[in-house]
């Protein structure tokens, strides 16, 4: 029988860690402009919301430097407001990740994904006919502009990189890998960058020394969530974040706090909700800030506009 000594060798021998890595190493790694971490929100759903974010950043002097856009789904939107949205982000210098149209929620199956069985098979998408439906959605925003999109398929995800490779999409499009894929490891990430992905949501309740396995396995920016939403856990890991940093950079730190996600995200939602709550996002992007310049100064957020960033095309 192997022993457990000789797994974990074989691990390694992979370039997967053996074991999470308790001792907690600092990272070695940095965004291309020296910088450690940024700041991520979610759940810019609106025209609206997009400016109403972009005011509050202004006014309390915090850079957002990526947002995770339409999660309800970008067919929400008509080509119009896609095309506003894409436009104030170009202006602002922030990157754009889209959340296009069909997903499984959306599905005949639907159902089986509301029960606590059929949520274990995670939000895949069922059938051929769903992953067109989903790419000629992604295309769709990729004539608004946009070059960055959330994807929580790896099938999907092995189309999209060869899209990318063969020029049927920009070459400069970037893909997200969303927290809905269910992945916790650093086996799990390497899968996913040899299908394309460019960063990288682990689970919401990853333990820092599985965070630092998984910075270990990968060098893409791992995107971790500081806030989110109570009916995935209501974490709120403010305090955790010089240590998330200083183990897992380049690291986007991900906000986004609501009650569900299901609640948040329906059309039906008024703008204002979403625009209020944009701005009490970018406030705990300021919180994070502070407590990052009290007890992390050496480690260094980007500033404004970072020139790596993926903007939309206007």
């Amino acid at each position: 029988m192997r022993t457990l000594g000789e797994i974990r060798e074989f691990m390694e021998s992979m370039g997967i860690p053996g074991r999470d890595q308790w001792e907690l190493p600092d990272s070695t790694l940095s965004f291309p402009d020296g910088a450690h971490w940024r700041i991520e929100i979610a759940g810019i759903e609106r025209v609206s919301t997009m400016e109403a974010m972009i005011d509050e950043s202004r006014k309390r002097q915090i850079p957002v430097h990526r947002a995770i856009a339409t999660v309800g789904g970008s067919t929400y939107l008509d080509a119009g407001e896609l095309r506003a949205m894409a436009q104030l982000a170009r202006d602002e210098g922030i990157e754009v990740i889209m959340g296009v149209g069909p997903r499984k929620a959306w599905d005949i199956g639907a159902r089986e994904s509301s029960t606590w069985e059929g949520g274990m098979l995670g939000l895949r998408l069922r059938g051929s006919d769903s992953i067109s439906y989903w790419l000629a959605d992604m295309m769709r925003n990729i004539e608004g502009g946009f070059r960055g999109f959330l994807v929580y398929d790896e099938g999907v995800l092995s189309i999209v990189g060869r899209m990318r490779e063969q020029g049927f999409v920009p070459k400069e499009t970037v893909f997200k890998f969303s927290v809905f894929g269910g992945h916790g490891s650093p086996a799990g990430a390497r899968v996913l960058v040899g299908l394309g992905a460019n960063t990288f949501n682990p689970c919401s309740d990853v333990s820092l020394p599985i965070l630092s396995a998984i910075r270990k396995g990968v060098q893409i920016p791992l995107d971790v969530y500081i806030s989110l939403c109570d009916a995935l856990g209501g974490a709120y890991r403010i305090m955790e974040t010089p240590e998330i940093a200083r183990i897992s950079s380049p690291c986007y730190f991900k906000i986004e706090p609501a009650k569900s996600e299901m609640e948040l995200y329906k059309p039906w939602t008024e703008e204002g909700v979403h625009a209020s709550l944009a701005r009490e996002k970018v406030k705990m992007a300021e919180v994070i800030s502070e407590i990052m310049a009290l007890h992390a100064p050496q480690l260094k957020m980007s500033a404004a506009r970072p020139s790596d960033l993926t903007l939309p095309v206007v």
